[in-house]
């Protein structure tokens, strides 16, 4: 059955970039229908060996993702919402382990589980009208899909702890300041920024981009001398690809590299 609310295109030119655009009006929330259409949609694309990278965003100029669907809560047991929680556990997990680079293009309210979805892309350029916020608080509830952990990683747990205890929403600029996102943009030249870093991105060599976002995902959930364990098998992975005896030629020939994601 076709997708319903979330859209796959692909950037103009031969060059492996997908854009992913959740388009479910007036805010693009996020009901059951729009989260399994989502691990679809990354599930399929995980098949392309052509694929350089992602860009996630939100159709229209309101909203990245506004949230969840409320109107999906009332009813909600215990045991209900266990299984909610672990399901989005499952998309967004999908989503930070994409085995190339994730792009969240923010260009709106980014909240609940917009922003749960945001953090769990790799790399997050926001427009200068774009709100992020963990406002389940005011619901009676907690982030469930993940929010908790990645938040308190992004930004430091005492931060992490007042933003959820409070439910505030921030601004762009705060959220940059606080090192939610990377960069800041004037809202028009979002996606041209977006497409900017994900064309650079699918310059390089694609088996080594994948291995650094490997090395960095797993050494951030052991002790440093397991992560450069990690790190250094990754590093000798990369050294038996064609590419990397591609690049050194290269610059021995000082050329640019063609790399052929071997």
């Amino acid at each position: 059955m076709e997708p319903e609310f979330v859209k796959v295109s692909r950037d103009s030119g031969d060059n492996g970039i997908a854009v992913v655009t959740i388009d479910r009006p007036p805010v693009n929330a996020l009901n059951f229908q729009t989260v399994g259409e989502l691990e679809h949609a990354f599930a399929q694309l995980a098949k392309d060996p052509a694929l350089r990278a992602v860009i996630v965003t939100g159709a229209g100029d309101r909203a990245f993702v506004a949230g969840a669907d409320i109107k999906e809560f009332p009813g909600l047991t215990r045991e209900a919402g266990v299984e909610m929680s672990r399901r989005g556990h499952a998309v967004m997990g999908r989503i930070a382990a994409f085995p190339r680079p994730v792009i969240a293009a923010v260009n709106g309210l980014c909240l609940g589980g917009g922003c749960e979805l945001a953090m769990a892309c790799d790399i997050r350029i926001a427009s200068d009208a774009a709100k992020f916020g963990q406002p389940e608080v005011n619901l009676g509830l907690i982030p469930g899909y993940g929010g908790t952990l990645r938040l308190a990683r992004l930004v430091g747990p005492a931060v992490a702890k007042e933003l959820l205890f409070t439910g505030r929403i921030i601004d762009a600029h705060e959220a940059l300041a606080i090192g939610l996102v990377n960069r800041v943009v004037a809202h028009a030249s979002l996606m041209d920024a977006c497409l900017e870093l994900a064309r650079t991105i699918a310059s390089k060599a694609p088996v080594a981009v994948r291995l650094a976002k490997m090395a960095v995902s797993e050494g951030m959930e052991v002790r440093l001398e397991d992560g450069l364990e990690i790190e250094a098998r990754y590093f000798g992975d990369a050294c038996a690809t064609e590419d990397m005896r591609e690049g050194v030629q290269a610059f021995i020939e000082k050329r640019k590299p063609e790399f052929a994601g071997k």
